[in-house]
Protein backbone atom coordinates (compact mmCIF):
# COMPACT_ATOMS: atom_id res chain seq x y z
CA UNK A 1 0.00 0.00 0.00
CA UNK A 2 2.78 2.40 0.91
CA UNK A 3 5.13 1.96 -2.35
CA UNK A 4 1.55 1.89 -4.40
CA UNK A 5 0.84 5.21 -2.50
CA UNK A 6 4.25 6.47 -3.22
CA UNK A 7 4.41 5.27 -7.12
CA UNK A 8 0.77 7.14 -7.75
CA UNK A 9 1.89 10.44 -6.31
CA UNK A 10 4.98 10.53 -8.30
CA UNK A 11 3.01 9.29 -11.47
CA UNK A 12 1.04 12.38 -11.13
CA UNK A 13 3.86 14.54 -9.80
CA UNK A 14 5.97 13.79 -13.33
CA UNK A 15 2.48 13.93 -15.38
CA UNK A 16 0.30 17.41 -13.50
CA UNK A 17 3.15 19.05 -11.53
CA UNK A 18 3.77 18.74 -8.04
CA UNK A 19 1.44 21.98 -6.69
CA UNK A 20 -1.62 21.18 -9.34
CA UNK A 21 -1.59 17.20 -8.04
CA UNK A 22 -3.85 16.75 -4.60
CA UNK A 23 -3.99 13.77 -2.34
CA UNK A 24 -7.13 12.99 -3.38
CA UNK A 25 -5.98 12.75 -7.40
CA UNK A 26 -3.07 10.39 -5.30
CA UNK A 27 -5.77 7.97 -3.66
CA UNK A 28 -7.64 7.83 -6.61
CA UNK A 29 -4.93 6.81 -8.56
CA UNK A 30 -3.52 4.00 -5.73
CA UNK A 31 -7.25 3.05 -5.15
CA UNK A 32 -7.68 3.84 -1.49
CA UNK A 33 -9.18 6.40 0.52
CA UNK A 34 -7.92 9.36 2.74
CA UNK A 35 -7.39 7.37 5.54
CA UNK A 36 -5.16 4.91 4.03
CA UNK A 37 -2.70 7.63 2.57
CA UNK A 38 -2.70 9.72 5.75
CA UNK A 39 -2.13 6.32 7.90
CA UNK A 40 1.23 6.32 6.06
CA UNK A 41 2.17 9.84 5.05
CA UNK A 42 1.21 12.90 7.33
CA UNK A 43 1.42 15.29 4.30
CA UNK A 44 1.74 15.59 0.34
CA UNK A 45 5.34 16.40 1.12
CA UNK A 46 6.05 13.43 3.14
CA UNK A 47 5.54 11.17 0.26
CA UNK A 48 8.20 12.76 -1.47
CA UNK A 49 10.36 11.51 1.33
CA UNK A 50 9.49 8.11 2.01
CA UNK A 51 12.28 6.79 3.29
CA UNK A 52 14.08 8.98 5.65
CA UNK A 53 12.37 8.65 8.59
CA UNK A 54 13.52 4.63 8.72
CA UNK A 55 17.21 5.79 7.76
CA UNK A 56 17.36 8.06 10.64
CA UNK A 57 15.88 5.47 12.58
CA UNK A 58 18.81 3.03 11.71
CA UNK A 59 21.88 5.88 11.71
CA UNK A 60 20.83 6.57 15.45
CA UNK A 61 20.54 2.86 16.63
CA UNK A 62 24.26 2.43 14.42
CA UNK A 63 25.71 4.89 16.50
CA UNK A 64 24.12 4.35 19.46
CA UNK A 65 25.76 0.82 19.01
CA UNK A 66 29.25 2.64 18.62
CA UNK A 67 32.04 1.57 21.16
CA UNK A 68 35.10 3.65 22.81
CA UNK A 69 37.35 1.39 20.23
CA UNK A 70 35.39 3.20 17.61
CA UNK A 71 37.19 6.26 16.24
CA UNK A 72 34.73 9.01 16.03
CA UNK A 73 35.40 11.01 13.14
CA UNK A 74 35.68 7.51 10.93
CA UNK A 75 32.31 6.31 12.29
CA UNK A 76 30.00 9.56 11.74
CA UNK A 77 31.35 8.52 8.39
CA UNK A 78 30.83 5.42 8.20
CA UNK A 79 26.71 6.53 9.62
CA UNK A 80 26.82 8.93 6.57
CA UNK A 81 26.85 6.42 4.18
CA UNK A 82 23.90 4.80 5.51
CA UNK A 83 22.24 7.30 3.92
CA UNK A 84 24.03 7.04 0.55
CA UNK A 85 23.01 3.27 0.47
CA UNK A 86 19.70 4.20 0.92
CA UNK A 87 19.67 6.87 -2.03
CA UNK A 88 21.70 3.89 -4.42
CA UNK A 89 19.32 1.41 -3.71
CA UNK A 90 17.02 2.85 -5.95
CA UNK A 91 19.03 5.27 -8.36
CA UNK A 92 15.85 6.10 -10.80
CA UNK A 93 13.86 7.19 -8.09
CA UNK A 94 16.37 9.04 -6.50
CA UNK A 95 17.12 10.97 -9.80
CA UNK A 96 13.12 11.68 -10.08
CA UNK A 97 13.07 13.01 -6.22
CA UNK A 98 16.33 15.00 -6.53
CA UNK A 99 14.61 16.48 -10.08
CA UNK A 100 11.36 17.33 -8.03
CA UNK A 101 13.07 19.26 -4.95
CA UNK A 102 14.75 21.41 -7.32
CA UNK A 103 11.49 22.69 -9.01
CA UNK A 104 9.66 22.94 -5.68
CA UNK A 105 11.04 25.63 -3.42
CA UNK A 106 8.50 24.16 -0.74
CA UNK A 107 10.16 20.59 -1.45
CA UNK A 108 13.82 22.42 -0.93
CA UNK A 109 12.67 23.76 2.38
CA UNK A 110 11.53 20.39 3.74
CA UNK A 111 14.61 18.34 2.55
CA UNK A 112 17.05 21.08 4.41
CA UNK A 113 14.80 19.92 7.56
CA UNK A 114 15.28 16.72 7.06
CA UNK A 115 19.08 17.24 6.21
CA UNK A 116 18.89 19.14 9.48
CA UNK A 117 17.96 16.11 11.63
CA UNK A 118 20.44 14.16 9.79
CA UNK A 119 23.05 16.09 11.24
CA UNK A 120 21.90 16.59 14.73
CA UNK A 121 21.88 12.77 15.07
CA UNK A 122 25.83 12.89 13.85
CA UNK A 123 26.03 15.91 16.37
CA UNK A 124 24.64 14.27 19.07
CA UNK A 125 26.80 11.21 19.09
CA UNK A 126 29.98 13.66 18.74
CA UNK A 127 29.24 15.67 21.63
CA UNK A 128 29.04 13.06 23.72
CA UNK A 129 32.49 11.67 22.26
CA UNK A 130 33.80 15.19 22.83
CA UNK A 131 32.33 15.85 26.05
CA UNK A 132 35.00 16.86 28.62
CA UNK A 133 36.91 18.68 26.15
CA UNK A 134 38.09 22.06 25.35
CA UNK A 135 35.28 23.27 22.51
CA UNK A 136 34.14 19.74 22.72
CA UNK A 137 30.64 21.09 21.58
CA UNK A 138 32.22 22.78 18.66
CA UNK A 139 34.16 20.71 17.40
CA UNK A 140 31.44 18.00 17.44
CA UNK A 141 28.97 20.84 15.39
CA UNK A 142 31.58 21.55 12.99
CA UNK A 143 32.67 18.41 11.94
CA UNK A 144 28.79 17.33 11.65
CA UNK A 145 28.03 20.29 9.20
CA UNK A 146 31.60 18.80 7.65
CA UNK A 147 30.68 15.36 7.75
CA UNK A 148 26.79 15.97 5.98
CA UNK A 149 28.39 19.37 3.60
CA UNK A 150 30.69 16.40 2.37
CA UNK A 151 28.45 13.44 1.68
CA UNK A 152 25.68 15.50 -0.02
CA UNK A 153 28.30 16.99 -2.03
CA UNK A 154 28.99 13.82 -3.35
CA UNK A 155 25.79 12.67 -3.41
CA UNK A 156 24.41 15.46 -5.40
CA UNK A 157 27.14 15.40 -8.11
CA UNK A 158 25.83 11.36 -8.49
CA UNK A 159 22.42 12.36 -8.93
CA UNK A 160 22.68 15.46 -11.53
CA UNK A 161 24.96 12.52 -13.67
CA UNK A 162 21.65 10.57 -13.80
CA UNK A 163 22.75 8.22 -10.82
CA UNK A 164 25.13 6.79 -13.56
CA UNK A 165 28.73 5.82 -12.05
CA UNK A 166 29.42 4.62 -8.41
CA UNK A 167 27.80 6.81 -5.86
CA UNK A 168 29.77 5.34 -3.37
CA UNK A 169 33.27 6.65 -5.08
CA UNK A 170 32.51 9.90 -5.26
CA UNK A 171 30.99 10.08 -1.05
CA UNK A 172 34.49 8.46 0.14
CA UNK A 173 35.94 10.86 -1.98
CA UNK A 174 34.71 13.88 -0.48
CA UNK A 175 34.16 12.12 3.38
CA UNK A 176 38.12 11.38 2.92
CA UNK A 177 38.80 15.15 3.17
CA UNK A 178 36.73 15.29 6.23
CA UNK A 179 38.81 12.66 8.22
CA UNK A 180 42.41 13.81 6.83
CA UNK A 181 41.43 17.44 8.65
CA UNK A 182 39.29 16.26 12.18
CA UNK A 183 40.31 12.42 12.31
CA UNK A 184 43.55 12.36 13.83
CA UNK A 185 43.52 13.15 17.88
CA UNK A 186 44.83 16.32 19.07
CA UNK A 187 46.61 16.65 22.56
CA UNK A 188 46.45 20.76 23.41
CA UNK A 189 49.13 21.25 26.23
CA UNK A 190 49.50 24.60 27.71
CA UNK A 191 52.51 26.40 27.22
CA UNK A 192 52.58 28.76 29.84
CA UNK A 193 52.28 32.09 27.29
CA UNK A 194 48.59 32.53 27.17
CA UNK A 195 48.20 30.07 24.11
CA UNK A 196 48.41 26.68 23.57
CA UNK A 197 51.01 23.97 21.28
CA UNK A 198 48.70 21.83 19.59
CA UNK A 199 50.87 18.40 19.09
CA UNK A 200 49.21 16.45 15.85
CA UNK A 201 49.74 13.10 14.52
CA UNK A 202 49.22 13.53 11.06
CA UNK A 203 48.57 9.62 10.45
CA UNK A 204 51.39 9.35 8.02
CA UNK A 205 54.46 8.90 9.15
CA UNK A 206 54.42 7.61 13.63
CA UNK A 207 57.69 9.49 14.11
CA UNK A 208 56.35 12.59 12.03
CA UNK A 209 55.00 15.24 14.65
CA UNK A 210 53.86 18.57 14.30
CA UNK A 211 53.45 21.20 16.82
CA UNK A 212 51.84 24.08 15.79
CA UNK A 213 50.87 27.18 18.12
CA UNK A 214 48.11 28.87 18.11
CA UNK A 215 46.73 31.96 19.90
CA UNK A 216 43.95 31.33 22.78
CA UNK A 217 40.75 31.76 21.76
CA UNK A 218 41.40 31.42 17.82
CA UNK A 219 38.59 29.94 16.19
CA UNK A 220 38.73 25.97 15.04
CA UNK A 221 38.87 26.68 11.04
CA UNK A 222 41.56 28.74 11.54
CA UNK A 223 43.94 26.36 13.79
CA UNK A 224 42.50 23.33 11.13
CA UNK A 225 43.70 26.18 8.47
CA UNK A 226 46.91 26.54 10.11
CA UNK A 227 47.75 22.72 10.71
CA UNK A 228 46.87 21.96 7.13
CA UNK A 229 49.10 24.78 5.97
CA UNK A 230 51.66 22.99 8.48
CA UNK A 231 50.72 19.73 7.00
CA UNK A 232 51.16 20.58 3.00
CA UNK A 233 47.49 20.20 2.57
CA UNK A 234 46.24 23.90 2.54
CA UNK A 235 47.00 27.05 0.63
CA UNK A 236 49.88 28.78 2.01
Amino acid sequence: MRESLVAAAFQLFVERGYEQTTVDDIVALAGVGRRSFFRYFPSKEDVVFPDHEGCLTRMTAFLGESGPGHEPVERVCDAARLVLRMYAENPAFSVQRYRLTRKVPGLRTYELSVVWRYERALAEYLRGRFSGRPDGTLRADVIAAAVVAAHNNGLRSWLRADGRGDASAAVDHALAHVQRVFAPERNPVADGTGGAHAAWNGGEDDDDVVVVVSRRGAPLWRVVQEIETTLGRGPA
